[in-house]
């Protein structure tokens, strides 16, 4: 398994982009679809400045999708976790590509353990973030750098304290789209050997062929964005193909939020029409 390939020693671009989008959100969109006390405090300093002063500038036609798109699989990831810890009692939380996610430190649940797994350079400018920004670390917090080109992740999370003999839940957030298939069956089957319970939560495109006209477009441009930065999308599924291979690394149930239902349930009847586009969709797959 592995990660976007990023230049050596130096964070991920993408993961800085992401967690400025999910703090515009906090102030450009009204209603919140996702409500992050810490977002803007996570950021460089310059760009949260930025959006206070202004939450909308420069904010071109795709920015508004892009902000959806990230809000939205943050939230649903995070009612999936609370779903799981309350029905199932899981206590550990693995965040796979973990970036600037802040959940780690507005955990509500004293029993889970929160394991951040990425790149040494990534975790360290967040490490040092967090610092200049008074954000505590909490105990139940533990950072798990990792280097795909000499250790697993089995290895990484049991040097870690990973305990594979209990259930756990896994967000995978941004990350799928960046990888080859051999690394995400990889990481599916990983995830499907743990104990009965354990999930998965994760965001992946479909073929660009299937989409519309205005689609293809728009994945034209995010695509030349995203390999203009040196972290260029390699893999696209549609929904069968992925249900079938989740079934068969050994996952009993998969459940696939296309855009339309994500539209319907987290941005109906909103009157600035915010809503993410037709590329993305969010599964969510359990042992």
């Amino acid at each position: 398994m592995s990660f976007p390939a990023l230049n050596e020693g130096k964070p991920s671009r993408t993961a800085d982009r992401v967690a400025e989008r999910r703090a515009q959100h906090q102030l450009a969109d009204d209603p919140r679809v996702f409500d992050d006390s810490l977002a803007l405090r996570i950021i460089h300093p310059d760009a949260a400045a930025n959006i206070r002063a202004n939450p909308k500038a420069n904010d071109s036609l795709l920015a508004p999708y892009l902000r959806a798109a990230f809000a939205v699989r943050s939230r649903l990831a995070e009612e999936a976790l609370a779903e799981a810890v309350a029905t199932r009692g899981l206590s550990q939380y693995v965040v796979l590509g973990a970036g600037f996610d802040t959940f780690a430190y507005r955990n509500p649940f004293p029993a889970l353990a929160v394991l951040e797994v990425d790149f040494p350079a990534t975790q360290a400018v967040k490490r040092s973030r967090l610092s200049s920004a008074g954000i505590v670390v909490p105990e139940s917090v533990t950072y798990v750098p990792i280097d795909f080109a000499s250790e697993s992740l089995a290895d990484a999370l049991a040097r870690a304290g990973f305990d594979r003999e209990r259930a756990a839940f896994f967000s995978w957030l941004g990350v799928v789209p960046y990888l080859e298939i051999a690394a995400i069956e990889a990481t599916f089957r990983f995830v499907a050997s743990l104990p009965a319970g354990s999930a998965i939560v994760f965001d992946y495109g479909i073929d660009p062929a299937s989409l519309s006209w205005r689609g293809r477009f728009v994945f034209r441009k995010m695509s030349q964005r995203v390999a203009a930065i040196g972290e260029p999308w390699k893999t696209f599924f549609s929904p069968d193909d992925l249900r079938a291979l989740l079934l068969r690394c050994g996952f009993r149930d998969v459940r696939d939020y296309d855009p339309a239902e994500l539209n319907r349930l987290y941005f109906a009847g909103r009157k600035d029409r915010l809503r993410i586009g037709e590329m993305m969709h969010i599964a969510v797959a359990t042992v």
